[in-house]
C-alpha cells in the first residue's frame, strides 16, 4: 500500500469512528496543526493548533448541538500526503432545527497524522447556527 493510499484508509477510518460515536477525525491531528477555514464566517481564519482551534470552533459547536453531528462520506481521494474529503453532515440545534451542511477537507498528512487542515463549508448556513444560538455549557 502506498503512501496515498495509507492516508486515505486513515481518514476512512476515522469518518467510520464518527459516524458510530466512537472517535473522528480530530483525533488525527497532531497538536501543533493549523486548520483554516475559509470563506466568510464568525470562525473564518487560520487555528494555530489542535487546542486553539477544538477551543474556539469545535467544542462551542457541539454545545450548540442536542444530537451529535453525523457525517455521510460522499467519497475521499488521496494525493501523496494530502487527503480530501467530501461529506456532508447533519445533527439537531438545541433549538430543535436542524443543522445540515456540506463539506470539503484537505488533510496534509506527515507519517499518519494530520498536520495542516484546509475547509470549506456552507458559510452562510454556519453562521446562521452559529449566531442564532449560544453554546449550552
Amino acid at each position: 500500500m502506498d503512501q496515498a493510499d495509507g492516508n486515505k484508509e486513515i481518514v476512512q477510518r476515522a469518518f467510520d469512528a464518527w459516524a458510530a460515536g466512537t472517535g473522528g477525525v480530530f483525533d488525527l491531528l497532531e497538536p501543533d496543526a493549523t486548520w483554516s477555514i475559509l470563506g466568510n464566517s464568525p470562525v473564518s481564519r487560520t487555528f494555530a493548533s489542535r487546542d486553539e482551534f477544538l477551543d474556539l470552533v469545535i467544542r462551542p459547536f457541539n454545545e450548540r448541538l442536542s444530537t451529535p453531528l453525523v457525517p455521510v462520506v460522499h467519497g475521499i481521494y488521496a494525493d501523496g500526503d494530502v487527503v480530501v474529503a467530501y461529506f456532508d453532515a447533519s445533527a439537531t440545534a438545541n433549538d430543535g432545527r436542524p443543522y445540515r451542511d456540506s463539506y470539503t477537507w484537505y488533510l496534509h498528512f506527515n507519517e499518519g497524522r494530520i498536520v495542516k487542515a484546509i475547509a470549506f463549508f456552507d458559510t452562510l448556513e454556519f453562521t446562521d447556527f452559529w449566531n442564532r444560538l449560544q453554546p449550552a455549557a
